[in-house]
């Protein structure tokens, strides 16, 4: 989820508490946490409104000066539904920032993590991907995700989704441009190697 970073401070202080949002698809879960730019952000709560609903306390929460504010500030189409999130500020640490850091593989790590690998090659359209998207990260860290699709031959947006898979896993980071094998990934591909 996109938070402008002007709101990323009365975010994390409490101070805002709603977003608004014109969207033609809803991007958010009601009990979702997002990875920001800022960190993690919980959405609580989310409802759609007309323009003409949002109220004043709505607006403050929200960090603008007033509900005309905020109905200026909207961006997409007119025609598009407007969301209210109430949000707030996620302190805990992500629990796939632990994971990724932890290096020492048991046989049982490998061989679950080897499992989740292969139902996501079995579950692709495009069959297996996973192996050579580790090892081009590996081979090529901080490298904008598209040039890394290109080079193997894939959808640069379809590309994006896979490696949010592996890092769900703990197998990758992102960084400000392209990614970067975690040490649990790290670990991982050296037993690869080892056992081939």
């Amino acid at each position: 989820m996109l938070i402008e970073r002007e709101r990323h401070d009365g975010i994390r202080s409490g101070a805002i508490t709603v977003l608004f949002r014109r969207w033609r698809q809803r991007q958010a879960t009601a009990g979702g946490v997002y990875r920001t730019a800022l960190g993690r952000v919980a959405v609580d709560a989310i409802d759609v409104v007309t323009p003409e609903r949002i109220t004043e306390a709505d607006a403050a929460a929200a960090g603008y000066p007033s509900a005309a504010a905020v109905v200026e500030d909207l961006r997409g189409d007119p025609g598009d539904p407007v969301y209210r999130l109430r949000v707030r500020f996620v302190e805990e640490p992500d629990p796939r920032d632990k994971l990724a850091a932890a290096e020492d593989l048991s046989a049982g790590d490998r061989e679950a993590i080897a499992g989740r690998l292969a139902r996501l090659d079995r579950a692709s359209a495009t069959g297996p991907w996973t192996t050579a998207t580790l090892e081009i990260i590996s081979r090529r860290p901080e490298v904008r995700a598209g040039d890394l699709a290109a080079e193997l031959g894939r959808d640069a947006a379809r590309f994006k989704l896979d490696v949010r898979k592996l890092k769900n896993l703990g197998l990758t980071i992102s960084l400000g441009t392209g990614y970067r094998i975690s040490p649990r990934g790290a670990a991982y591909l050296l037993s690869r190697t080892r056992e081939h």
